[in-house]
């Protein structure tokens, strides 16, 4: 069972220096129907002007990956780490029992794209972790790349909950499919340009949540870069 979230139905935010689409409740966005699915948290997609970003703020018990589509992100944390993570790099702060960091755009002239993505850990208090790892636009060309998991399997981040997440550049007569196991749950986020999932239709932004399937094809891209996120068969109570 495929259950379209329309891009256009996400929660809008502009800061006038920050434009941000919120797929799940966020910040001021609250929807009671949509307070994130199995393990995953925040999609939160953001461009950020030039020279523009958000200052030091703490988190804790959170996995929080940064994709970046465009531009470049500059990063800085309380565990010593400094980075710019560009497209095709994947960065994973696992905030365990407290980290403070802070993003911004690393140019002065150009903006910044990128989707900032939350999933809640399988255990409290951990030890804070940082990784960063590139996955080429080779490794994604027409097939779906392992970029985070549980066991760093294929060179991924390692995540603290049973999940996984697939990167793939989707274009044209290419096509690229994902056997999930019997009982699990998935996430497909269309990061940017079009694509048929399973022959349906998605646009940029658009997400669906997938129950019941155990084979998903992504074909007939323009320009597509999906997400995908292998997750437990368990939902979300809707909030008050």
């Amino acid at each position: 069972m495929l259950t379209l979230r329309k891009a256009s139905e996400r929660g809008a935010a502009n800061h006038g220096w920050l434009k941000s689409f919120h797929t799940f409740s966020f910040a001021n966005y609250r929807n009671p129907r949509e307070q994130g699915f199995s393990d995953l948290l925040v999609i939160n997609d953001d461009r950020v002007a030039a020279g523009k970003g958000f200052g030091q703020h703490p988190h804790r018990d959170m996995e929080i990956f940064s994709y970046v589509l465009e531009g470049a992100l500059e990063h800085k944390d309380t565990l010593g780490t400094g980075s710019v993570i560009r497209p095709g790099d994947v960065q994973l702060m696992s905030a365990g029992s407290g980290v403070a960091h802070s993003e911004f755009n690393h140019s002065d002239s150009r903006p910044v794209h990128f989707l900032q993505i939350w999933i809640v850990p399988d255990v409290s208090g951990a030890k804070p972790r940082y990784q960063q790892e590139h996955f080429s636009t080779q490794k994604k060309r027409g097939r779906l790349q392992l970029i985070i998991s549980p066991d760093g399997a294929q060179g991924s981040l390692k995540v603290r909950q049973d999940a996984r997440v697939y990167a793939g550049l989707i274009d044209g007569k290419e096509s690229a499919t994902l056997e999930l196991a019997a009982n699990r749950y998935a996430y497909v986020h269309v990061a940017r340009g079009s694509v048929e999932l399973n022959g349906l239709s998605l646009q940029e932004g658009d997400g669906v949540r997938v129950r019941e399937e155990q084979l998903l094809t992504l074909s007939n891209g323009v320009d597509a870069e999906v997400l995908v996120f292998d997750l437990r068969p368990q939902e979300l109570p809707e909030m008050p």
